[in-house]
């Protein structure tokens, strides 16, 4: 399904009005307000490092998932090239066929 470009256009204008008039009436939730107050900063120091724990898991994932398959590829690359070495080294080793025509 193609949209034109105006569709496109004119979708993305009313988003963006739509974010700038829902601006104003959208606010933190209760706990994280209270959390921000003076008497409660280890709460605050809380909050902090949950959402550094929750954020640094996908990255700490993808990250190890990206560089296995980076192994494995450089492994792979590293067996082909050593297969076709053998290959020609075994190919100049063979005795050369004089034509006989």
């Amino acid at each position: 399904m193609n949209l034109s470009r105006t569709t496109k256009r004119l979708a993305l204008a009313f988003t963006l009005l739509l974010a700038l008039f829902v601006v104003d009436s959208v606010q933190a939730c209760p706990t994280c307000k209270e959390s921000l107050s003076e008497n409660n900063k280890e709460l605050v120091q809380g909050y902090f490092w949950s959402i550094m724990f929750m954020m640094a898991m996908p990255f700490s994932i993808l990250t190890g998932i990206g560089t296995y398959f980076y192994v494995l590829i450089r492994k792979n690359k590293k067996n082909v090239e050593k297969a076709v070495s053998d290959k020609l080294t075994e190919a100049d080793s063979l005795p050369e066929v004089a034509d006989e025509a």
